[in-house]
């Protein structure tokens, strides 16, 4: 712990250099108007602005990325409640009692508990981050080929199991993700895959590609056929108003604990931002004793989704850190920017790269309290941007998309495979397929079929290696456990209402 504590310093001292400060402001308000326009989001804003890292070293990089992934965090509040448009997913829920309080003269009152309780959710998942890690990681330096894909299994499963999305939907996603990361040379045989003749497919799809054209240009081509118009309230926060509301905020201190291990148990698990910020939701409005002014301009009804979103999309980097395995699609696109970088996920990077991992968990800490002094301070400046009409906003984001495409290899080939990659965005998105779990699939998939495979040729091609140990059988029937957890859950309710019809 003592090494730990001092490795975190030495992280700190990494980040207050002063070129890092600069990326990580500019990280932090590109993040923030990431969130604010609705159609992008978190993992879009990274994947889109992922290639103007390329000539950085990988801890610049990260710090980078990281903040973006901060600032959308805290942008989503901002529409959600003076436009009642919900800039993430996971703002929906905000939505509900902050557009009510903004209606009723108080939205200074809600932006300052919306951007606080992200703050103290956010500290609490990198806190957990900074204690856990280290010990998850060197767990993990124990398993060999069959307990990696152990680990795999169990994210996928969990993906299919735990995930609100039709069961049937994912598994179609997932596999789509699955044939995709298959195209190209195969690692292990030198044998090529699915490249129908196409030499730019040798190597494969590049990820990069797949996830700007699936989350960049899907989702600006789904908002332009909606046609977003804006109107909102305005808003002015004050220093008065900030300790106010800070003076009320303590005596929610139960409920914000709860959000926050709320958030971290669905960020952890792929449940993700969204189901953690309606599970929050759901919960505050049964416990409280305000619980029948839910959604009439409750604070309560603000502070609990927020807190619970922002745990859960800071707690599910612990995974993608210590196990190389991403728990939201932003953490996925994270994995594909270290791949990107020569850097392995996963329990390693402590050993082998440092100032790397330190570096990301201090720039946690420093982002997240730069986030919350931007917002607080700039939330006129950054609701102004959604007077800009969306005619103009959608063909610059385009740009940009083609621009990242084409620097990753400079290849026009790559621009046309990111509007294919983007039509299917589309289709999945107005067919409600999830694309975590392709975009999950397609960075993760060849490396599980590797330890796979490898596990198969020390067994002999017996498949008792995945239950040849305790560690590695404990992590196989988790994942079994979770694949089959509907049914699980629903056995068990039926069997509970039978055994309470005969008492």
């Amino acid at each position: 712990m003592i090494e730990d504590i001092a490795n975190l310093f030495h992280g700190f001292a990494v980040v207050v250099q002063p070129f890092n400060l600069v990326l990580m402001v500019i990280g932090i308000v590109l993040g923030v108007i990431v969130g604010v326009l609705p159609g992008l989001g978190g993992a879009n804003g990274v994947a889109i602005l992922l290639p103007l890292t390329f000539s950085m070293s990988p801890t610049s990089a990260i710090i980078m990325l990281s903040c973006i992934y901060w600032g959308a965090l805290f942008g989503g509040a901002i529409t959600s409640i003076l436009f009642n448009i919900p800039g993430e997913p996971w703002s929906v829920a905000t939505t509900f009692d902050g557009h009510p309080m903004a209606q009723q003269g108080k939205a200074g009152e809600a932006l300052t508990a919306a951007f606080t309780s992200s703050f103290v959710g956010a500290l609490f998942a990198v806190i957990m981050i900074t204690l856990v890690a280290p010990l998850v990681a060197s767990f993990a330096l124990r398993f060999g080929p069959a307990e990696i894909f152990a680990v795999y299994f169990l994210a996928f499963c969990s993906f299919v199991g735990l995930s609100k999305e039709p069961p049937f939907k994912t598994i179609v996603s997932m596999m789509l993700g699955f044939a995709l990361g298959a195209v190209g040379l195969d690692q292990m045989t030198g044998q090529l895959r699915l490249t129908f003749g196409f030499t730019e497919m040798l190597n494969g799809f590049d990820f990069l590609i797949a996830v700007i054209g699936l989350f960049g240009i899907g989702e600006i081509l789904l908002t332009m056929e909606e046609g977003l118009s804006f109107k909102g309230r305005a808003a002015h926060i004050n220093a008065r108003v900030v300790f106010q509301t800070w003076a009320t905020l303590p005596k929610y201190w139960l409920l914000s604990l709860r959000s926050c291990l709320i958030g971290c148990w669905m960020g952890i698990s792929p449940a993700g931002a969204t189901p953690a910020s309606f599970m929050s939701y759901g919960i505050a409005k049964r416990m409280s004793k305000n619980g029948k002014n839910f959604g009439k301009g409750e604070i309560e009804g603000v502070i609990a989704p927020e807190t619970a979103a922002h745990a859960a999309g800071t707690s599910a980097l612990l995974p993608m850190i210590a196990l190389g395995v991403p728990g939201s699609p932003t953490a996925a696109v994270l994995l594909g920017g270290l791949l990107i970088w020569g850097l392995q996920p996963g329990p390693l990077l402590f050993v082998e790269q440092k100032d790397f991992v330190w570096g990301l968990i201090a720039s946690m800490y420093m982002g997240n309290i730069v986030g919350l002094l931007i917002v607080l301070t700039c939330v006129p400046l950054f609701a102004a941007i959604l007077r800009i009409p969306f005619s103009v906003i959608a063909p610059v984001i385009l740009v940009l998309c083609a621009i990242g495409a084409y620097t990753v290899h400079n290849s026009s080939f790559d621009v046309i495979m990111m509007v294919v990659f983007g039509i299917l965005g589309y289709f999945m998105k107005k067919t409600s397929y999830p694309m975590a779990p392709m975009v999950l699939a397609i960075v993760l998939g060849d490396k599980a079929e590797e330890a796979f495979r490898q596990s198969l040729l020390g067994s002999g091609g017996s498949l008792g290696i995945f239950f040849s140990n305790p560690l590695v059988s404990s992590i196989m029937v988790l994942g079994l456990v979770a694949l089959f957890w509907g049914a699980i859950s629903t056995g068990w309710a039926r069997l509970r209402g039978q055994a309470a019809t005969a008492a």
